[in-house]
């Protein structure tokens, strides 16, 4: 009941919750061992780290780096290298082509940049998926659920969703136009970045899994689309975006004007062996990048066939001869970006071994016009200087650069001919927020068809495609998707993995009703919040950690005077012990891993560490609760941000 306001008048209020001089701090020796210093305990809160917070294919990159710095063990008659490879392909079915070419925004976010430098993800993922090609692991298939389901592009989303789907027992048929999967993988990115021995047999792996393929098929044009509907229980659309687009002024319909995918996709099919002697690329990105790299690669002749002109082998599907090539001279290859050189979208380490591969980069201008000679051929490319801003043109500042091929990679389509009925009106495929198809039922898509972006992105989007499909196949309603979407680690599967899952709770015995707090059938003071939070750098205790540099991996980049006919793989993976070593600078962020500090530091012993039989990841300390004072010590000296004082609240 409330005390009146009359009572609130009547009575003498005495109490005083602090008393004159309380707001003095006393010294921390003081605090620490002065009991009830507050009602709050600690709560072992599990956070999703910032790497995988910006992993667009949502990879445990935290779970497999601990898995190979050894603090999280394999189960029973599995090695590391298996387990690591398990836990990372359980998002991403590529760790070996991933590891080499991603530009990795999970080493952007990763909050040990906030002590020197950021921990070398890519190189440990390229072990981890080096490590399973030597070793031969494969994927498993799930039980068959006679569903069918029709992947239409064999790229790295069309082969992730059939991956996926596999794992779940459906049956997939992959349509693709090429000879070869890959997509972009194989037919985007030069060889000496991805491969081909490793990008086959990571396509392998999931050929193997029972996937059927139907190659040199294009859907709406070789096969009827009412006939792939009739024959699918769903279809996935992961087309890729691989037409090229042309720049946007005057001049630019000259036959030596290229697109970048014109140009890498010869490349990549063994049809392109020489370029001319003056290359212009107008780009930025990572595609504009290797059109300049493989230019400079490539290298010229000084007498050339009219036929063997470079875009006469790009459009018109012949090759060149290899004999031609023995005389070639090196090329002069300049890239154009609107942005500053520093901040171009490419990978700035890609900018970096452009320039010392030769590459001429100028920042800060726009193309306006291409100049061409009287027979119709571009000469020469007429640009002009951008300000500081980049967009805004600098009157009376423009300027030819001579060229005798230009090459746009200012961006890319979808080839979307037969399939008009699925067309947005910027020329591609529109997705709701669970990648299905809006207003057709059973249609689902994925990857660059979509919006052109990374490999990753498109891989992690054909896995949220998957778990739509698997909703439309049992007619299940479409929950909200979570905040953080992203694989995360379970300790309760962890638990089951080891042996020490919770007990049956049985509601029928009125013991389980009473002291919860000692009941077996529940994980306890421990709270998973990894699907609503991102735990920050101000979280941890950055103290913990010393200064220690990364570890590199060794990278053959040639220079000006070697880059000709060099397309040797320039990426050298870590061994094991530098895997290992690079992965133990990983700060384990939003999970314990097994320091001791709150061990140590307690005052009270409330902090304990779990009985080694009972231990996994996830559970190596406790707390009793009749001991601790709440005096917080363990969640300041906790460097993972794993403890909150929470219980209480």
């Amino acid at each position: 009941m409330a005390t009146s306001s009359q009572d609130m008048k009547d009575s003498k209020l005495t109490f005083r919750k602090f008393k004159d001089g309380e707001h003095e701090w006393e010294s921390n020796v003081e605090q620490i061992f002065k009991g009830d210093a507050t009602h709050k305990c600690p709560t072992y809160v599990h956070r999703t780290p910032p790497c995988q917070g910006s992993c667009p294919s949502g990879e445990d990159i935290r779970g497999w780096l601990d898995i190979v710095r050894g603090i999280e063990k394999a189960p029973k008659g599995m090695t590391m290298q298996e387990y690591a490879f398990r836990r990372s392909t359980d998002a991403n079915p590529f760790p070996s082509i991933m590891g080499r070419v991603c530009p990795a925004p999970c080493e952007d976010g990763c909050n040990r940049n906030e002590v020197e430098d950021h921990v070398g993800i890519n190189a440990v993922e390229q072990f981890i998926g080096d490590s399973a090609l030597a070793n031969k692991y494969t994927f498993a298939s799930g039980t068959d659920t006679g569903k069918k389901i029709a992947v239409i592009g064999g790229g790295p989303a069309g082969l992730a969703a059939a991956y996926q789907l596999r794992r779940r027992g459906h049956a997939v048929t992959i349509f693709d136009e090429r000879e070869q999967l890959g997509g972009m993988m194989r037919y985007g990115i030069p060889g000496y970045r991805t491969p081909r021995d490793v990008l086959d047999g990571e396509i392998k792996r999931i050929i193997d899994m029972g996937v059927t393929t139907k190659m040199k098929t294009k859907v709406g044009v070789d096969i009827p689309l009412a006939q792939v509907e009739k024959e699918f229980d769903a279809v996935l659309w992961a087309l890729g975006a691989q037409k090229g687009r042309k720049l946007p002024v005057p001049g630019a319909d000259a036959p030596n004007c290229l697109t970048g995918v014109d140009f890498l996709s010869a490349f990549n099919e063994g049809r392109l062996k020489l370029v001319s002697e003056r290359v212009v690329v107008v780009g930025g990105g990572d595609t504009s990048i290797d059109v300049a790299s493989v230019a400079r690669r490539l290298g010229h002749i000084t007498t050339i066939n009219e036929k063997d002109r470079p875009e006469n082998i790009i459009l018109g599907h012949t090759a060149h001869d290899v004999a031609s090539s023995a005389t070639r001279q090196g090329a002069k290859v300049t890239l154009l970006s609107r942005a500053a050189i520093e901040k171009m979208n490419a990978a700035q380490h890609e900018v970096q071994d452009a320039l010392r591969e030769g590459v001429q980069i100028r920042g800060r201008v726009t193309p306006v016009e291409v100049v061409l000679n009287k027979e119709g051929r571009a000469t020469a490319l007429r640009v002009q200087e951008l300000s500081e801003d980049g967009k805004t043109p600098v009157p009376g500042s423009e300027f030819d650069i001579e060229a005798d091929l230009i090459v746009s990679a200012i961006g890319q389509g979808a080839d979307m001919k037969g399939i008009d009925g699925f067309t947005n009106d910027r020329g591609f495929m529109s997705a709701d927020q669970h990648y299905q198809v809006p207003g057709k039922p059973g249609h689902f898509v994925a990857g660059d068809v979509i919006r052109p972006h990374l490999l990753t992105t498109a891989i992690g989007q054909a896995s949220v495609a998957v778990e739509s499909i698997e909703y439309y196949l049992q007619h299940k309603e479409l929950s909200k998707r979570p905040k953080v979407d992203k694989h995360h680690f379970n300790l309760l599967a962890k638990l089951r993995e080891t042996g020490l899952q919770p007990v049956e709770f049985r509601a029928d015995d009125p013991e389980e009703l009473r002291g919860t707090a000692n009941g077996k059938w529940a994980i306890h003071n421990y709270e998973d919040r990894s699907a609503n939070e991102i735990i920050p750098a101000d979280k941890l205790f950055l103290a913990h950690f010393n200064y220690t540099a990364r570890l590199r991996r060794e990278e053959s980049v040639p220079d000006s005077e070697e880059v000709l006919g060099h397309f040797r793989e320039r990426m050298k993976g870590l061994s094991q012990e530098q895997a290992a070593e690079e992965a133990n600078r990983c700060m384990s962020c939003g999970m314990c891993f097994e320091c001791d500090n709150c061990v140590i530091y307690c005052p009270q012993t409330a902090i304990f560490r779990v009985k080694k039989s009972e231990s996994t990841m996830g559970r190596y300390v406790d707390t009793d609760y009749a001991k601790c004072i709440g005096c917080h010590i363990c969640a300041d000296v906790c460097p993972t941000g794993y403890i909150d004082m929470a219980m209480g609240e």
